[in-house]
């Protein structure tokens, strides 16, 4: 055993922690050296090494979306997962519920972290973290491609991180603001309201934000005016976050921080879904439960997720080297939909609820240490992370489906960077995890698809399973000029596969014997960018591949997805450019384009890993200084590689066929107040999701949501 629980416990508890980054903040003198100043901290990054770093010295792609893009994208609508989708080239198109499954990053899983700490659960990935946390509570959002080590398991496909807001450095700031959101298409049930609080400021040494959020969804509804199906629904679900983050200066070098987030988001509705046929093209809608019989669960969705975090940063620990040291306590429940799939009659279960419990107790120790000579400007980051995870699948009736994990992780790590004559950027990195994942003996499931048709529980024999992997990344930068900046990298990740989903449906009677191997993922990145007047651009082209695969394929005899364990590689092509047309008028466009194999038998990966070409174009207009108005346009791609098995389609091997969507944000200042008007579907464009279409899943066959408004008025004081 690495470490103890106990110990790691107890690390935890003791550590203190900072999340001021290593960036001077100096008091602004006047308008103009403020507004530079928020552009250089815009220009910064923390996730791609954990230490500051100028954009322009990362040699692979990353995404940004700054608080002024956010805010504005959230006067239509606060689900990230449809923000994301717009905003991240690369990223899957949203699927238009609560879970994420299907949205991969580059086809592989991204790891969702707020400030660095991990969400997603990858010991039994549930394909929910992406909806942790609220919109609102978010300054910015940090997108990082390609497998990366960085941060350890679960980043095959990238790094989705949140930042948190920080407290002004200035007296108290007050913001109060209300919305309500409706179907413009059929009203009856839809309106729902959103509550947004928040004051923040500085106190000589001591800062702080407090932030409360509420938020009621009505019935969704369709470009036809149906009820959404309720499967992983956003329809009648209250959602709220509570946030606090203290700060203190303890002198001119080192400070403490201390955050707390809870988030939950419970569907509680009253109406049924009515169950289509995908192969058939029949959809899956809801309607208002008049049965009198009384429906079976409870309600689905986030039921209480906590993140505490510290942080303690001393800039200057000895000569020229900064010191970080955090720790966090997580503990995560995400609730599923009830379904007949968990049924077993002949012991009294009609059918069954699984939830995801997942608790996790984090402590990392991080170093930069800078170091200058000639033409020569070097970085070294370097440190320790210790990690227990232990995640869990029971059914809320008491049985278990997937048996408690008990991961322990210790890594050590070391990041180089060297900057040559401000124009050469070189960087390397090594990672050594070991990781020990322990689990009692258990017995599988019995389910049944009808009363005679049940599978066979396994008593299997636990144990401890252990992994080692070293893992590289290596990357180079030339900043030629403005005009032109190419970029080259290869970078390796870690991931220990859906172990939760191998011991569900384990058929051997040791746990030994399923393969639970951890898979390496190679990922080699080519591109360039620059800037040409007013215009910025980005170009990349990326491959993947891993010796075990990182997804899942449909079983038609059983009926269940079965962890895939061979080869596979990944490539696909980006590409962004940003215009300013004006000073008040900007404009850009990005293409997105991703396939997928299995070499071992050569066919296509399917729809719940790869995703259809994306196109997506925007412009932001303010008429006057009081007024802004945005159009948003995506455009998702055909894609059909399967052919139908006796006529239908299986597993997520549906065609998907091509469709638009155009959303309208608008708003206008008026003093402290803002008023604003957003539009989702503005067209009205009836269409199923790329998630919808690919899957063969009746319950996930629904239309996408139907033009909907949603009006709101804001306060700053």
């Amino acid at each position: 055993m690495l470490f103890k629980p106990s110990q790691l416990a107890i690390a935890t508890h003791c550590a203190l922690f900072l999340l001021v980054l290593p960036v001077t903040h100096a008091n602004a003198e006047s308008s103009t050296q403020a507004t530079e100043n928020q552009t250089s901290m815009e220009r910064m990054i923390i996730t791609g090494s954990r230490s500051a770093e100028r954009i322009e010295e990362v040699p692979s792609s990353v995404t940004l979306i700054e608080q002024q893009t956010l805010a504005q994208d959230m006067l239509m609508t606060s689900q990230l997962q449809n923000l994301l989708a717009f905003r991240v080239p690369g990223l899957a198109p949203s699927t238009g519920t609560s879970s994420n499954s299907g949205q991969n990053l580059r086809g592989r899983a991204a790891l969702v972290m707020i400030d660095g700490v991990p969400q997603s659960t990858p010991l039994r990935n549930g394909k929910l973290g992406i909806s942790s946390i609220d919109a609102g509570v978010i300054e910015r959002i940090e997108v990082i491609k390609g497998a990366t080590s960085i941060y350890g398991n679960g980043a095959s496909g990238g790094i989705i991180n949140y930042i948190t807001k920080r407290a002004s450095e200035d007296k108290a700031r007050v913001k109060v603001g209300a919305s309500s959101k409706f179907s413009a298409v059929k009203l009856q049930d839809s309106a729902g309201y959103r509550v947004d609080t928040s004051i923040d400021g500085t106190v000589d040494n001591f800062s702080y934000v407090f932030s409360a959020i509420t938020e009621k969804t009505g019935v969704e509804r369709d470009s036809e005016g149906d009820a959404i199906g309720l499967v992983y629904g956003l329809s009648e679900t209250k959602s709220n976050n509570y946030f606090t983050k203290l700060g203190y200066q303890l002198d001119d070098d080192k400070s403490i921080q201390l955050t707390y987030n809870y988030y939950e988001a419970q569907q509680e509705s009253d109406y049924i879904d009515v169950v289509g046929n995908a192969n058939t093209g029949e959809k899956t809608y809801s309607i208002d439960n008049t049965t009198g019989i009384v429906k079976l669960g409870v309600p689905q969705g986030p039921r209480g997720n906590h993140n505490l975090m510290l942080k303690y940063v001393d800039q200057d620990i000895f000569t020229n080297t900064q010191l970080t040291v955090d720790g966090y306590l997580q503990k995560i429940e995400n609730m599923f939909f009830f379904s007949t799939a968990l049924a077993n009659l002949s012991e009294g279960y009609e059918g069954g609820q699984s939830f995801i419990k997942s608790e996790k107790k984090g402590l990392r120790v991080n170093f930069a240490t800078q170091v200058d000579w000639d033409n020569v400007e070097s970085t070294f980051i370097y440190g320790i992370d210790a990690l227990q995870d232990i995640s869990s699948q029971p059914l809320e009736d008491g049985r278990i489906w997937v048996p408690e994990m008990d991961m322990r992780n210790l890594a050590v790590y070391l990041q180089t960077k060297f900057v040559i004559a401000d124009d050469w950027v070189i960087k390397a990195g090594i990672r050594q995890d070991s990781v020990d994942l322990t689990v009692d003996d258990y017995q599988t499931l019995k389910l049944c698809r009808t009363p005679s048709t049940c599978s066979v529980p396994f008593d299997v024999t636990g144990g401890e399973l252990t992994y080692n992997s070293t893992t590289y990344n290596i990357g180079l930068r030339y900043n030629m000029n403005e005009f032109f900046n190419p970029f080259m990298s290869f970078s390796q990740g870690a991931d220990i596969s859906d172990i939760g989903r191998l011991l569900r449906t384990a058929t051997v009677d040791d746990i030994a014997l399923i393969r639970t191997e951890s898979s390496i993922v190679d990922n080699y990145e080519i591109g360039f960018s620059g800037q040409l007047g007013d215009l910025n651009y980005e170009i990349a082209a990326y491959r993947s591949k891993s010796e075990l695969g990182t997804s899942n394929s449909f079983d038609a005899t059983t009926g269940i997805y079965l962890p895939v364990r061979a080869p596979q590689k990944i490539w696909g092509y980006e590409a962004q450019v940003d215009y300013r047309v004006l000073d008040n008028l900007n404009t850009g466009l990005s293409y997105s384009w991703v396939e997928g194999k299995d070499t071992e038998t050569d066919t296509y990966i399917d729809g719940g890993t790869i995703s259809p070409p994306k196109l997506t174009a925007y412009i932001s207009w303010q008429p006057v200084e009081e007024a802004s108005i945005g159009i948003n346009y995506m455009y998702v791609g055909d894609r059909d590689r399967f052919e139908p098995v006796d006529g239908a389609y299986i597993g997520s091997q549906g065609p998907i066929e091509n469709y638009n969507v155009v959303n309208l944000t608008s708003s206008y200042q008026l003093n402290n107040w803002q008023l604003s008007l957003g539009v989702e579907n503005l067209l009205n464009e009836d269409y199923f999701s790329a998630r919808s279409q690919a899957s063969t899943n009746a319950s996930y066959y629904t239309q996408a949501l139907g033009t909907t408004i949603n009006v709101g008025i804001k306060a700053s004081f």
